[in-house]
C-alpha cells in the first residue's frame, strides 16, 4: 500500500536537496499555478477530514475564509501542540519528514490567502522544533517562502511558536489566545477563528497530520487520495499504539483500518500472560472501547457510531492486570491540573471527580461515590461548560463505569484497590 505521510521516514530527516529530488515541493509548484479556490475544491472533493480529532472537513474550512481584498492580513496556524495523554503522532511526522509539514502549511496558506504562518509547536517537542526550524530556513533560502515565492506573486513569512505547555492550548481559541501572549483561554464562539481569529483577523487552525496530506492531494489528485481509503473518508491515517502490547508504535495504514487489525497485526497482540480489556481509540479523552468493538473501522464515521470517536487514532490498551480505576484516576487528575479555570463546573468539578478516584484507590471510597461519579458525568457533560475540555474528560470516566463497573464497586466493598 502508498504511505505518503511516512514514505520518506526510513531515509530521514532528509535534506531540502534529498526531499526534491523525491518529489517535495512539486505539490507547491503545482498549487502556485491555481487560484485558491480550485485548491479548495481539490481538498474539499479528496474528502480529507481533519486529523487533530474532531474530523472537520479541512476544505470545507478553508472555503469559510473570505477572500476579499480588504479581509488582510490572513493568518495559518499548524497545531503541534499535541498535549492529549497517549497521542504521539504529529511528532513523529515533524521529527521523521519536517519538509512534508512546511510545505503542506505553506499550501494550506496559500489556499486561503494566508500572510503569516505560525507553526505552534509543544514546549517539550525539542526534537521538531530543531528539525521544522531547519526545514522553513531553507524554505526561505528557495524562495518557497518569503516575498514573491517563485515569482507567483505570493507572499508569506513563517513562524515557530513554541508552546508554554498547556493542554488548553490545543483548543483552537486557547491557540490563538496564547499566540497573541494571552492565557491559554477559550472564546466564545461565535464569531469563529476563520472571521476574527488572531488579533481579530481571518485565520484557520490545521493540525500537523492535516497539512501533510496537502502536497499529496495536489499533487495526486483527488480520487487517488480517496482510493487509499477503506471508506468514504478519503486517505491514509497515522494510528498508535501504547500500552502492553508486544510491538507499541505508530503505523500508517488506509483510513478505516479495524481496531483487531492494528492490535493484532501490527501491535503483535497482547504482551505474554495478559489479556485484552479494552483501549482509548483516540487519545485520552475518548470513550472505551471493549473486545466486541475489534471489528470496528477506525474512521470518524464508524467510530462515532460506537459511542466513542476517533479523535487522534492513537489507542491506549487496557490489559487484565492494570485497574481501570487507576488508570481514570491518572486520567481525571491530568484534566483536573489542565483546567484554565474559566467555568466552574470545570474548575471545581474535575478536580471533585479526581478526589472520589484518589479515595477509591486508597481504599477510603464511601457508597454513593459511583453515582456521584455518575451525576458528574452529567454535570459536566456537553452545554454545561464554556469549552470541550471537561466534557470530552467525561467520556472516559462514563465509559468505564459502563463497562468496568465491578471495578469500581470492589474498590468500596473491599476498601482496597485489588490490583495492588
Amino acid at each position: 500500500m502508498e504511505k505518503p505521510l511516512t514514505r520518506n521516514f526510513a531515509v530521514a530527516p532528509l535534506s531540502l536537496a534529498e526531499y526534491e529530488k523525491r518529489g517535495g515541493y512539486e505539490g507547491l509548484r503545482k498549487a502556485l499555478k491555481m487560484p485558491p479556490k480550485e485548491l479548495q475544491r481539490l481538498v474539499i472533493e479528496a474528502n480529507l477530514l481533519g486529523r487533530g480529532g474532531a474530523g472537520f472537513p479541512a476544505g470545507k474550512k478553508w472555503s469559510f475564509v473570505s477572500m476579499d481584498k480588504d479581509s488582510h492580513p490572513k493568518f495559518m496556524a499548524v497545531n503541534a501542540d499535541e498535549m492529549e495523554p497517549g497521542s504521539f503522532k504529529d511528532r513523529v511526522l515533524m521529527e521523521g519528514d519536517a519538509n512534508l509539514v512546511v510545505e503542506g502549511a505553506i499550501i494550506s496558506s496559500y489556499a486561503v490567502e494566508a500572510d503569516v504562518a505560525y507553526m505552534f509547536i509543544r514546549w517539550g517537542y525539542n526534537l521538531s522544533v530543531e528539525r521544522v526550524e531547519k526545514a522553513i530556513a531553507q524554505a526561505y533560502e528557495k524562495n518557497y517562502l518569503g516575498k514573491n515565492i517563485m515569482g507567483s506573486g505570493y507572499s508569506l513569512e513563517m513562524y515557530i511558536h513554541t508552546s508554554a505547555g498547556r493542554y488548553m492550548c490545543g483548543e483552537e481559541a486557547s491557540l490563538i489566545n496564547a499566540l497573541e501572549g494571552k492565557r491559554a483561554l477559550p472564546r466564545a464562539k461565535p464569531p469563529y477563528s476563520v472571521a476574527c481569529g488572531l488579533w481579530g483577523r481571518p485565520t484557520v487552525v490545521n493540525n500537523v497530520e492535516t497539512v501533510a496530506n496537502i502536497p499529496h492531494i495536489i499533487v495526486n489528485g483527488p480520487e487517488w487520495f480517496r482510493k487509499l481509503s477503506l471508506t468514504a473518508e478519503g486517505g491514509t491515517k497515522i494510528y498508535g499504539m501504547s500500552g502492553k502490547v508486544k510491538r507499541p508504535g505508530f503505523w500508517e495504514l488506509p483510513m478505516g483500518t479495524t481496531i483487531g487489525e492494528v492490535l493484532q497485526e501490527h501491535a503483535g497482540g497482547m504482551s505474554d500472560g495478559l489479556k485484552f480489556c479494552g483501549l482509548l481509540p483516540g487519545g485520552a479523552s475518548t470513550s472505551f472501547l471493549t473486545e466486541e468493538h475489534l471489528n470496528v473501522k477506525m474512521d470518524f464515521a464508524s467510530m462515532a457510531k460506537t459511542g466513542s470517536g476517533l479523535g487522534t487514532g492513537t489507542m491506549t490498551v487496557l490489559d487484565d492486570k492494570t485497574c481501570p480505576v487507576g488508570m481514570l484516576n491518572n486520567l481525571e487528575s491530568f484534566f483536573a491540573r489542565s483546567s484554565c479555570g474559566w467555568c466552574t463546573p470545570c474548575r471545581e468539578g474535575l478536580p471533585w471527580v479526581a478526589n472520589i478516584l484518589e479515595s477509591m484507590e486508597k481504599g477510603t471510597g464511601k457508597p454513593g461515590d459511583i453515582e456521584l461519579l455518575e451525576e458528574h458525568t452529567f454535570l459536566l457533560g456537553s452545554g454545561h461548560t464554556f469549552c470541550a475540555l471537561a466534557p470530552c474528560a467525561m467520556n472516559p470516566l462514563r465509559s468505564a463505569l459502563k463497562y468496568f463497573r465491578n471495578d469500581f464497586e470492589r474498590h468500596i466493598t473491599e476498601h482496597r484497590c485489588p490490583w495492588k
